[in-house]
């Protein structure tokens, strides 16, 4: 099993940047692919970007704005969100798929 505690949310404004963090713990050397997803109100909530195998894949929508990272020590997972937009608005959630775990997710919110 594996725990995902994320933080680094807030309020900022268009064009500006926000850097989440995804703290894990449980049995991570066996985690190969960490994924970081977000769910606007009312909507559904959609991939925004996974890690794994050497290889990064981003959704259109924030493609050339976001970049995800892991630690060297395999315990944390960054999601860098740069010229941010009102649309990026939403609740980011940490997820590692080999296990189903989510964290309690993060607020996210752009200003025009």
């Amino acid at each position: 099993q594996v725990q995902l505690v994320e933080s680094g949310g807030g309020l900022v404004q268009a064009g500006e940047s926000l850097t989440l963090s995804c703290a894990l713990s449980g049995s991570i050397f066996s985690i190969d692919v960490m994924a970081w997803y977000r769910q606007a109100s009312g909507k559904q909530r959609e991939l925004v970007a996974n890690i794994g195998g050497g290889k990064t894949n981003y959704a259109d929508s924030v493609k050339g704005r976001f970049t995800i990272s892991r630690g060297n020590a395999k315990n944390t997972v960054t999601l860098q969100m740069d010229s941010l937009k009102p649309d990026d608005t939403g609740v980011y959630y940490c997820h590692a798929p080999q296990f189903n775990s989510w964290g309690q997710g993060t607020q996210v919110t752009v200003s025009p």
